[in-house]
């Protein structure tokens, strides 16, 4: 009897050790506006630092590609959306700060974890309404009616609490507010994906260009990632919980006085990834990330899976976890098609599929392109050439879609 209640004992507590390590997988990403690479990197940023200690810190880019189809306007709102939608700006269709037109067919995260899990919490708390009522179309039938669970925004429009001065004084202020009620709401409420968005570096760089005012503004957005942070890991050390927690800027900024940025210099496209995650990969250490990368590595630690169609419409490469391959190119010349990678194995194979249909850009995923596969070739080879299929002899445009064992790539092509 006394043997069966040890053997017993040893089950129950087998069983409570098994649940404690299944933790609630959270996310949560904060945007500091306007930051270039070399900025952060030489001002003393203590708290930034050590979120890159406990993970890792990567320069990364925006933009797209330089003067080719994808090449996106490196102005704030276009990086939002980027971000968020893991596409640039020839699928998202957002190219400046008024977000016009967003294409709502390329989902948000918000929206792909909301469809994958409904009993998941979403927040979002910034100093700009547009982010949750224009580029994340919350409440649109665009969007499925994606609803905020919690959101703390939209102080610009509040003149009493945040009177509005030509020193932008006023912005940081909001910051501020906007800090303290992400930290409450992280503490108690622990959405399961948020968005922080926090603006005054970017003021302070149109007003101060590189100078004091721009150094200051980062030490001050350095303090409430820390903040933010704290709350995070008073989650982890209470709650059986572990988050994701990333710290981005969107753009950088012109060489010559750090005043400006949209243009498509090397500074104004370098960026940079702060984020505690331990599975890091070759594509963050040894690679250059993108902002697109942001979704498909967040959906990857949510345990989200994005369905094939959408999948494949994806600009970015995870950078956690497993990865094939990444920096995709497609010429077409004639009817041959050359197609190149980076792998990230040596074993291993890569699909090609193609398809001459772009039904996604105008429908979504409820009017899916149809791929043919045309090619399967070692992930090592780094390049095909092929001669397309005597069907697409007529067409003049094509999506090409390179898909290794662990992530795929895609690429547009048009004679």
């Amino acid at each position: 009897m006394g043997r069966f209640l040890g053997i017993l004992l040893l089950a129950v507590a087998a069983q409570n050790v098994s649940a404690q390590s299944a933790k609630t997988k959270k996310a949560i990403v904060i945007i500091v506006d306007g930051i270039p690479a070399d900025m952060i990197e030489r001002v003393h940023t203590p708290f930034i630092d050590a979120v890159s200690k406990d993970g890792g810190y990567t320069r990364a880019y925006m933009g797209g590609e330089r003067g080719g189809y994808s090449e996106t306007p490196t102005i704030s709102a276009v990086c939002y959306t980027s971000m968020m939608t893991g596409t640039w700006g020839n699928k998202h269709n957002v190219w400046g700060n008024g977000l016009e037109n967003p294409n709502y067919n390329y989902w948000t995260m918000f929206r792909f974890l909301k469809e994958a899990k409904p009993e998941s919490k979403v927040g979002i708390y910034s100093t700009w309404l547009d982010n949750r009522t224009k580029l994340l179309g919350e409440g649109l039938d665009q969007t499925g009616k994606l609803k905020m669970d919690y959101h703390f925004d939209g102080y610009e429009h509040d003149t009493v609490s945040f009177p509005h001065d030509k020193e932008s004084i006023y912005i940081n202020k909001i910051d501020e507010e906007v800090v303290k009620q992400a930290s409450q709401s992280l503490r108690a409420d622990a959405p399961d994906f948020s968005w922080v968005y926090l603006q005054y570096t970017d003021d302070a760089g149109h007003r101060y260009g590189d100078g004091k005012g721009m150094v200051d503004a980062i030490v001050k957005a350095d303090r409430q990632v820390g903040e933010l942070y704290a709350a995070i890991r008073y989650r982890e050390q209470y709650h059986n919980e572990e988050w994701m927690f990333i710290v981005i800027t969107d753009h950088g900024r012109d060489v010559a006085t750090g005043f400006s940025h949209g243009g498509q210099s090397e500074r104004e496209r370098g960026i940079w990834i702060a984020t505690n995650a331990k599975n890091l990969n070759q594509h963050f250490h040894a690679h250059t990330p993108a902002i697109v990368d942001i979704l498909p590595s967040m959906a990857r630690h949510l345990g989200v899976s994005i369905p094939t169609i959408q999948r494949y419409e994806l600009d970015g490469v995870p950078f956690i976890g497993d990865v094939s391959i990444a920096d995709p190119t497609a010429k077409l010349e004639n009817n041959k098609l050359t197609i190149t990678w980076t792998p990230f194995s040596r074993e291993g194979k890569v699909k090609i599929y193609v398809t001459p249909t772009d039904n996604f850009n105008k429908s979504g995923p409820s009017n899916a392109d149809e791929y043919a596969l045309i090619a399967e070739v070692d992930l090592a080879k780094r390049k095909v050439e092929i001669e397309l299929p005597e069907a697409f002899a007529q067409e003049q445009a094509f999506k090409i879609v390179i898909e290794g064992e662990h992530n795929a790539l895609n690429r547009w092509v048009k004679r």
